[in-house]
């Protein structure tokens, strides 16, 4: 079964913003940004689409199936 990857710090990193700042920006908590930064927790389309709008990037280059 595929599991679902991203590249949530790689690209926070790119941009200076901490996990804090990200949360702000997305309306979720730093331990949310944390744990899906990690793969513990899956985040739902609204969410995935506010943190790809966030960091300035489309959808696909932060998330994928692997």
């Amino acid at each position: 079964m595929a599991e679902l990857r991203n590249s949530l710090k790689e690209k926070r990193l790119q941009l200076g913003l901490t996990q804090a700042e990200l949360a702000e920006r997305c309306g979720v908590t730093r331990k949310t940004v944390n744990t899906v930064e990690n793969g513990v927790f899956v985040p739902s389309t609204v969410l995935s689409l506010r943190m790809a709008a966030a960091l300035g990037v489309r959808l696909e280059e932060l998330f994928w199936l692997e």
